[in-house]
Formats: C-alpha cells, sequence, structure tokens
C-alpha cells in the first residue's frame, strides 16, 4: 500500500524552486540595502518625490517595442534591470491585478502591458515567456545607456 503524499515543508518548498541557502537571491533587488541607503544621500524624501515624479512620466508604447525598467521602479522579478523586453499588447483599459491583500505591492496594480523576454533560470533558461506588468514603470529602452 502507498504511503499518502505528506505536504512540502517550507524548507523543501523552497528548494524546490531555487531559493535555498546555497542559491539565495532576493526577488525585488540584487544589491544590498545599504547600496540602496547610500544611493539616497540622506535625503529619503527627496528620492521619494523624483520615483513618483518618474512614475508619473508616460510612455505611449506599441507592439514590437523594446521597454526595461525605469530606475528605481521594478517591482518584478523579471526582467533585470538594463535588460530589454518586448512589448507583446498595450491593454486598454488595464487589467488590475487580482492580489486580494491590501498590503501587497500588487493588490490592484494597473497591468497595462504585456511584455516578452527570455526566461533567465534554469529549467527553462531561454524559454520566451510573457508577462503583464505595469507600464508607468517602463520606459523605451537604449541600447547605449542600458
Amino acid at each position: 500500500m502507498s504511503r499518502p503524499d505528506r505536504p512540502l515543508s517550507s524548507r523543501e518548498l523552497l528548494n524546490r524552486i531555487g531559493l535555498n541557502e546555497e542559491a539565495p537571491h532576493s526577488l525585488l533587488q540584487e544589491e544590498s540595502l545599504d547600496e540602496l541607503l547610500h544611493e539616497l544621500d540622506g535625503d529619503l524624501g527627496g528620492v521619494l518625490l523624483e520615483r513618483y515624479a518618474s512614475l508619473k512620466i508616460s510612455h505611449v508604447f506599441q507592439p514590437g517595442e523594446l521597454v526595461c525598467w525605469k530606475p528605481g521602479l521594478r517591482n518584478r522579478l523579471a526582467p533585470a534591470y538594463g535588460t530589454p523586453a518586448v512589448v507583446l499588447e498595450v491593454l486598454e483599459p488595464p487589467l488590475y491585478d487580482g492580489e486580494e491583500e491590501s498590503g501587497s505591492t500588487y493588490f490592484r496594480e494597473p497591468l497595462s502591458l504585456v511584455i516578452g523576454l527570455f526566461w533567465n533560470r534554469e529549467p527553462h533558461r531561454g524559454d520566451f515567456v510573457a508577462f503583464h506588468v505595469d507600464g508607468r514603470r517602463f520606459e523605451p529602452w537604449d541600447a547605449e545607456t542600458a
């Protein structure tokens, strides 16, 4: 008689998805918090206003256009900063993320773009994947400044 499957422990789940002590990585930021705080030069309010102003700058994107994250506005794992993605679709009106927890950064996020990129992690490294994202967080990609 086979034994019933037991639920995965948190440690086993993290190992299966590649987040373990041998390969730790943050889902959102690649630099240390100390480096981020140094970047602020002690003026947290000024940087908040700068990021707000950047979020409010809108770009009109078209399918086939290359885009990348605006500096300081990345809120998803992919693409990495400085890495281009191609616009697959512009959603008008935007879809709203279905996250039900109001404390989540994705709660009612307006998803106005579908972008395509090459997945950079195993086991599907190199596969072309699509993501729905908030277009306010993106700008046209410039190979010379990336």
